[in-house]
């Protein structure tokens, strides 16, 4: 069996490889094609173009690389009707996968998209595209159920794999000791993670970067570690640390993210997948976001939530401080995080909050995605 996967960033890349083994736990002999990053590839994926090429985030900045993105997009059209697959599942990526998927649909293969755009969120409109795209949605959070079954689109909620593989049971000694973090016991940590991608980084970077030389300022025992998702992105910060705050008491790591979560106290963040992972190793954080000016223009047009980080959205209702744009300043952030750091009640109750929600998350989304993948191949 040939099923073909495409992932556009490295949050997706672990949800295909946990699916992929799902699948290949049904499919012994199955075969995989697409794109997809390192986990994806270690289950056997043969890539046909390099995820990085897909990994472009806001609305103006896709513009600038529409004509590669495009041409990516013809070209396994083309592969995969030369070579059709039983399945294709496009995994988050939206804007590629769902134009990819209503072409491959039309031609008789069967369409997964695996995580549900935010169209409960901005842009409801788009359902009436996924209705003509896809055979099935398979959702990673509860609520988006209910957007797709009153438009008649079939759904099947799944879980969240990161509630699957995070325990929220996490030593933050261990946690230092495997980043080599040279601090006593007793000594607080926050960890700045300003994104993933390299539009993310140069925009909250220097925020993150000025907001944590701000509380070092008030709490000259904080100690700060700080995670890049790259080589790439490990240069660009180590420049950045190094022109604004060379004397700052930092671990710079490779990876490791969510040891540098686990690690810490409080947790600055870019909005997206980390803010889950952080809320599932139940520790409290302050989440920030900004984007190009025309991007956050045309957005604040289209968006039909109050809230944007993953915990609240859960929640309904703001469980960790999020800023986005103009409010995401110095001031705003360090205060935030020195009121994680005082309030010990409110530290507990957060807690609290995060393993209810954790346990709701928690269904074993690999194998139920596999489950459902297996169940619309059937009925085919």
């Amino acid at each position: 069996m040939h099923i073909a996967l495409v992932a556009g960033e490295l949050s997706g890349d672990v949800l295909g490889a946990g699916l992929i083994a799902a699948l290949k736990e049904r499919y012994p002999r199955a075969r995989f094609s697409g794109i997809g990053g390192p986990g994806m590839i270690g289950q056997g994926l043969r890539g046909l173009a390099p995820l990085e090429r897909l990994a472009v985030m806001g609305l103006v900045e896709v513009v600038r690389h529409l004509p590669e993105l495009l041409r990516i997009r013809r070209r396994l059209y083309r592969t995969w009707l030369v070579d059709p697959p039983a399945v294709f599942i496009g995994i988050d990526a939206p804007d590629f996968n769902l134009g990819l998927e209503r072409r491959l649909r039309v031609r008789g293969i069967p369409t997964v998209h695996y995580v549900s755009p935010s169209v409960w969120a901005w842009r409801p409109w788009r359902v009436r595209k996924i209705a003509r795209s896809v055979d099935l949605m398979l959702t990673l959070l509860p609520f988006e159920v209910a957007f797709y079954q009153r438009h008649d689109v079939p759904v099947r909620f799944v879980g969240h794999p990161l509630a699957d593989c995070i325990s929220p049971h996490n030593d933050p000694l261990l946690a230092r000791r495997l980043l080599h973090v040279d601090v006593p016991a007793e000594a607080r940590i926050v960890a700045l993670l300003p994104g993933s991608r390299g539009g993310e980084v140069s925009r909250l970077g220097p925020l993150l970067l000025d907001t944590a030389a701000w509380l070092w300022a008030r709490r000259p025992e904080l100690h700060f570690v700080l995670p890049a998702a790259t080589p790439s992105l490990f240069d660009m910060l180590e420049s950045m640390r190094a022109g604004r705050a060379p004397a700052l008491p930092m671990t710079l790591v490779q990876g490791q993210s969510r040891e540098a979560m686990a690690a810490a106290d409080v947790v600055l963040l870019a909005s997206g997948t980390a803010t889950l992972e952080a809320m599932l190793l139940e520790r409290p954080m302050v989440v920030a976001y900004r984007v190009a000016p025309m991007t956050a223009w045309i957005a604040r047009r289209l968006l039909t939530i109050s809230h944007f980080a993953l915990p609240n959205l859960l929640a309904g209702r703001e469980l960790v401080p999020e800023f986005v744009q103009d409010a995401a300043t110095v001031d705003n952030l360090g205060l935030a995080v020195l009121r994680w750091l005082d309030d010990a009640t409110a530290r507990a109750e957060s807690v609290a909050e995060f393993g209810a929600l954790h346990g709701r998350l928690r269904c074993d989304a690999s194998r139920r995605a596999a489950a459902a993948v297996a169940e619309l191949l059937g009925q085919r």
